[in-house]
């Protein structure tokens, strides 16, 4: 097989182009285009449905306690508007002197600060008396939006305002909110600042204007809001719950009766919207809202991991790419989860992930598409075997337009035409080419048949070997060549019997063939020059089986396939084959002589 030949071809061939593809365009440069990919799919949106799935499940897996599970901060408490105290109080909006009731029932046990999240935007004849309590309370904060405030009189006495402005993620799971709205906190750091306003000593650090303005942050779920404590209101109104249950926490008052602000968490299919502004105040408390990566980051990681990804894999078998594209995804989840839980990281999964199977899928893509091209060229100039260590070795060919050799065991045919000579002289150039073409092809159909591989033709003689291009060293192996090769030769006995018959209708010269074959040592490589090369065996055991070729001029015997094989071989096939023996040859450089079998047929 002629390696600069057949790449020069690949390169007048308009159809391919595959060794300036492969040269210019390494493995690396594949996953690139795939990091590239994904990083406009992050761009557009398209990998957020799974990152929130992801989301979702980090919180399941912690909930579950796999992971180290912070739990509710025990300095936040809710006073739920639940339908319990619907029923005893009404329907809801209710008059406002029931909150002025709830401020002074609290006296008993004063919370640190008390959140309402309801809106007072409407005047009414009980403001004044709610004004009153607040003022009194001097630790209530109330809520507003961009829009609307609480009423004049209820905003003066209060001791903070924050934001209730909150839009749910288009999963409709609210994982995030603003901590500042124009300056205006959000309702949550309203309620912490208090706990710093009562705690002087020792305050927790808070997110500030100047650095956070209309920024989101993402919320921590601390756990499912079943396990805050929560109180019925008509229950602290009427003096029902435990005494000093409300001292000194940070009181959040909200509705919970389904139909009233209801928002969805990742542990929570639907809950009341007052638990968003706990799970705040919780993260604010205690450092622990989710950090994430910068959105440039992110996108420096996909770009990475593509080519990163294709360089590993693309020097891999099959079973090293699955074990590898099983193993990095796992270890992924596994890092992401780790950060997530012990160190509050919210970092992307699906995107990384999907990054490394496109890479993979690409990678796959790209090298299908080279060995579809590289053996559409090489199937007419080479046997199936050779076309897959051409595959398998490519790197060796276009880096180095040629094969490292190797030492192998194989059995080697010869075979050529008895008086060829002769009959050529007889013969138009054209019908003999055309003779002598059918009989190639018929006995390279039934070499290569039995799994041989046809090494070159040289005028009228087939040189073939049984046994490579990969490497047999367990006896059975080499054993299984010698028998294919033997069968290789009867059957070519036999399409020989089938091609003179139609020589005969045709009146063209009949055929007569000789055959040797010996099993030996040999050295598989690229042989020749810088300007031509040729995938060839070379070595003792090709001069032996040519010898015996050779010698089916000389010796007669009973053989019907005109087969010669030397006892090293006959000893590999005699329990299938029976064979005569027929003589002996010295060859140069032995001291003994080499044993001659006929092959006589199957026993």
């Amino acid at each position: 097989m002629k390696f600069k030949e057949l790449i020069d071809r690949l390169k007048q061939h308009q159809l391919i182009g595959i060794r300036q593809y492969i040269t210019t365009n390494p493995p690396w440069l594949t996953g690139a285009a795939a990091g590239v990919l994904s990083a406009t799919m992050l761009q557009f949106g398209i990998w957020k449905p799974l990152e929130y799935l992801g989301y979702k499940t980090l919180f399941q897996i912690r909930e579950s306690g796999i992971l180290p599970n912070p739990g509710w901060d025990d300095r936040i408490a809710v006073i739920a508007i639940e339908p319990q105290s619907l029923q005893e109080y009404g329907k809801f909006p209710w008059p406002r002197n029931r909150y002025a009731e709830l401020l002074s029932a609290l006296k008993k046990s004063p919370p640190t600060a008390v959140g309402f999240d309801i809106l007072f935007v409407d005047p009414s004849p009980k403001d004044e008396m709610l004004a009153g309590a607040i003022a009194t309370n001097g630790k209530v904060v109330l809520p507003r939006t961009t829009k609307e405030q609480p009423v004049a009189s209820l905003k003066a006495a209060a001791a903070g305002i924050g934001h209730i402005m909150h839009e749910p993620n288009s999963d409709g799971v609210s994982r995030d909110s603003k901590i500042f709205l124009d300056s205006i906190p959000n309702f949550g750091l309203a309620i912490t600042q208090r706990y710093n306003a009562a705690n002087p000593q020792n305050p927790v650090l808070l997110p500030q204007p100047q650095n956070m303005q209309d920024q989101k942050v993402w919320v921590n779920w601390p756990g499912n809001t079943k396990n805050l404590p929560t109180y019925a209101f008509v229950d602290v109104v009427e003096g029902r719950i435990p005494e000093n249950a409300l001292a000194n926490k940070l009181v959040l008052v909200g509705l919970v009766a389904t139909g009233f602000d209801q928002i969805s968490t990742p542990l929570n299919k639907t809950t009341g919207g007052v638990y968003l502004y706990a799970a705040l105040i919780d993260n604010l408390l205690n450092q622990r809202l989710l950090k994430r990566l910068p959105v440039l980051l992110e996108f420096l990681l996909l770009l990475g991991i593509g080519p990163l990804t294709s360089r590993v894999l693309s020097k891999r078998g099959v079973k090293d790419r699955i074990a590898i594209a099983l193993g990095l995804p796992v270890v992924w989840i596994a890092t992401a989860a780790v950060l997530f839980g012990c160190y509050f990281w919210w970092i992307p999964i699906a995107a990384p992930i999907g990054t490394l199977i496109l890479s993979g899928t690409a990678l796959q893509l790209r090298e299908q598409y080279e060995k579809q091209q590289l053996m559409r060229l090489f199937e007419q100039h080479v046997a199936p075997e050779t076309a897959q260590l051409i595959w398998a070795r490519k790197a060796e060919i276009f880096e180095q337009g040629e094969l490292e050799p190797q030492e192998l065991t194989a059995t080697v045919l010869f075979m050529d035409i008895r008086s060829f000579t002769s009959i050529s002289e007889k013969m138009p150039a054209r019908d003999l080419l055309t003779w002598l073409n059918n009989y190639l092809e018929a006995m390279t159909d039934c070499i290569m048949d039995h799994g041989g591989v046809v090494d070159k033709y040289i005028g009228d003689a087939i040189m073939a070997v049984f046994g490579v291009p990969f490497c047999h060293s367990e006896y059975a192996e080499i054993q299984q060549d010698a028998l294919n090769a033997v069968a290789a030769c009867i059957a070519m006995h036999e399409k020989l019997h089938e091609i003179n018959q139609q020589l005969r209708i045709d009146h063209k010269p009949l055929i007569k063939f000789g055959i040797g074959l010996h099993t030996g040592q040999l050295v598989a490589g690229s042989v020749g020059g810088s300007r031509r090369l040729n995938y060839s065996v070379i070595g003792d055991a090709v001069n032996v089986a040519a010898r015996l070729e050779a010698m089916n001029k000389e010796i007669v015997s009973d053989s019907p396939f005109n087969l010669l094989v030397t006892g090293r071989t006959f000893a590999y096939v005699r329990d299938r084959y029976e064979g005569q023996k027929v003589g002996a040859i010295q060859l140069r450089g032995k001291k003994e002589e080499t044993v001659v079998y006929a092959i006589l047929g199957e026993k």
